[in-house]
């Protein structure tokens, strides 16, 4: 296993002059310009008494400077710890204070609201925009920032060559990513990840991904989420694609049209958005020729069309789509299966850095996510039938939480393997399919196992649903439901949609988890970054 960082060094050597880093119409910065960060980032914790291993927090929205500043972090052995834009400013100081951050990179306004007093071991704020200095209360610091570029200058009098490049590959077992997994106050869980864990990433990325120097992504993910960080930024851009950031979460026109301009070879993202395409786009396609598809021969033709114009939609040059981060729901996936789509569903989460199943599209088994990229096994009586928690084992995985030696030993076997909280089972040729959460899965009186993900995906086919999320109620199935109704209809009419949805789903479901009530709500269910539910916030 090669050193991601020795990757990246030599793509910047060989890619020199080649855009490395871009805001899609806004900035764009070269692979020389990146190894001219690193280095006043290196010259700037010199300067300023800033060690290997001191911790570096990060939390602004996606752009190309935020990419510039995690390199600067990271390829000078500081510990980056990337926080959501979208947290609460509270929480921001509550983890860049738990994190023991000497320094935070930031957004001007989420500074504003932030109280200084809060983080006491911050010697600093910068903003990540224009590098400015937003407040200081170690002048060595200050001045060492402030004084980076012409402490440059004096160094390198007549720039940097690409022969000057040289990254570290001697910290593999070195902390180089504290994670955050939520917003939570109470007791913060910040995964540690190590740079071997991120080059375990990158080598299995290399041997399963299309990877293709010189040409294109497209970043739609947020940055301090592993998914995004890792898979969409990261892997690709230490191996020579320039990474392309569209900032705030884009609407449907507007992501379209940046993949008509920028031509990805290989779109990242999440189930939510391909359902988008599917429901708004192909759905409506193949009802209008609903009598042709009967036809052999001739529905694949139709199927043809339809998938070249997805395709086509996202700039004609995807080689695959790569979603993640939730199920995708089984009436589009079968549909994407028919059109022969080059769509795959992977399966992780921010302590595996973030991999755990993967399998490429001409091999993966629909309803499945992937086979396993290190160890992996059920803990079941009978892995191929009744599931059990999916534990892991391999070294894309976390060492423990950050300062929770409670939560660390609680997500681990005495054995060694990583409990996921995951449910699922595994056939014989290793394909996994999961069936839930061990926290979300209802247990009916009769001791039956009822997996809301099930319930919700036959629920969210029904007319009028939006989004679905099922709840046990005293012992009844109830499902929530933000609708999709048309602006014309009238109220008694209405009033009957929470019924006929509940019987249409009921006919698809067995028994033991029919719904009892459908209930609408009136605003979406609030997300975590990768787009799964909150349950938590939901009775």
């Amino acid at each position: 296993m090669r050193h991601y960082l020795k990757n990246l060094e030599d793509t910047v050597r060989e890619h020199w002059t080649q855009k490395a880093l871009c805001d899609y119409n806004g900035d764009s910065f070269t692979y020389a310009q990146v190894a001219i960060n690193v280095e006043r980032f290196r010259i700037f914790f010199s300067a300023a008494g800033i060690n290997k291993g001191d911790k570096i927090a990060l939390c602004a929205r996606n752009s190309a400077r935020w990419a510039m500043t995690f390199w600067g972090i990271n390829v000078n052995g500081c510990v980056a710890v990337p926080l959501l834009a979208d947290f609460h400013p509270n929480t921001v100081s509550i983890l860049t204070n738990h994190s023991d951050s000497v320094v935070l990179f930031v957004d001007d306004d989420i500074w504003a609201k932030m109280n200084p007093d809060e983080t006491p071991n911050l010697k600093a704020a910068i903003n990540v925009k224009d590098g400015h200095l937003l407040w200081h209360q170690d002048k060595v610091v200050a001045d060492a920032w402030e004084n980076r570029k012409n402490a440059f200058a004096q160094l390198h009098p007549n720039g940097m060559y690409p022969e000057q490049v040289s990254y570290p590959d001697d910290n593999m077992d070195d902390l180089a990513i504290i994670n955050y997994t939520s917003g939570t106050t109470g007791n913060p869980k910040g995964v540690m990840l190590t740079y071997s864990a991120m080059s375990d990433t990158d080598d299995f990325a290399n041997s399963h991904f299309p990877n293709h120097p010189g040409q294109t992504v497209v970043s739609m993910l947020p940055l301090a989420h592993m998914y995004g960080l890792a898979i969409e930024f990261i892997h690709p851009n230490v191996d020579g694609v320039t990474v392309y950031f569209l900032g705030k979460t884009p609407s449907p026109t507007t992501l379209l049209k940046a993949m008509q301009d920028i031509k990805p070879y290989m779109v990242v993202t999440v189930p939510l958005v391909m359902e988008k395409i599917y429901a708004n786009a192909i759905k409506p396609a193949m009802e209008k020729t609903k009598s042709l598809l009967a036809i052999p021969g001739l529905n694949q033709l139709i199927y043809r069309k339809i998938r070249n114009k997805v395709i086509e939609a996202f700039g004609g040059s995807v080689e695959c789509f790569i979603m993640g981060g939730a199920a995708l729901n089984p009436e589009a996936e079968q549909c994407f299966k028919k059109i022969h789509l080059p769509y795959t569903v992977g399966y992780g989460m921010t302590e595996a850095c973030p991999l755990l199943g993967f399998e490429w599209w001409t091999k993966f088994v629909p309803g499945s996510c992937g086979k396993p990229v290190h160890d992996l096994r059920i803990d079941s009586e009978d892995p191929q039938h009744i599931p059990g928690e999916i534990q892991a084992r391999g070294q894309n995985l976390t060492t423990g939480y950050y300062k929770n030696p409670e939560a660390t030993e609680a997500s681990f076997t005495e054995d060694g393997w990583f409990r996921t909280g995951d449910l699922g089972i595994m056939d014989e040729k290793r394909n996994i399919f999961i069936r839930g959460r061990i926290k979300s899965m209802i247990l009916n009186s009769s001791g039956q196992n009822i997996y809301p993900e099930e319930v919700e995906a036959v629920v969210n086919n029904c007319q009028y649903v939006d989004e679905c999320l099922v709840v046990d109620r005293g012992g009844k199935i109830v499902a929530l439901v933000y609708p999709e109704l048309p602006e014309d209809m009238d109220e008694e009419t209405k009033s009957t949609i929470p019924g006929t949805i509940r019987d249409e789903a009921n006919k698809s479901l067995p028994a033991y988890s029919k719904i009892t009530k459908v209930e609408f709500v009136t605003e979406p269910f609030e997300k975590t970054p990768k787009m799964s539910i909150k349950r938590f916030l939901y009775r």
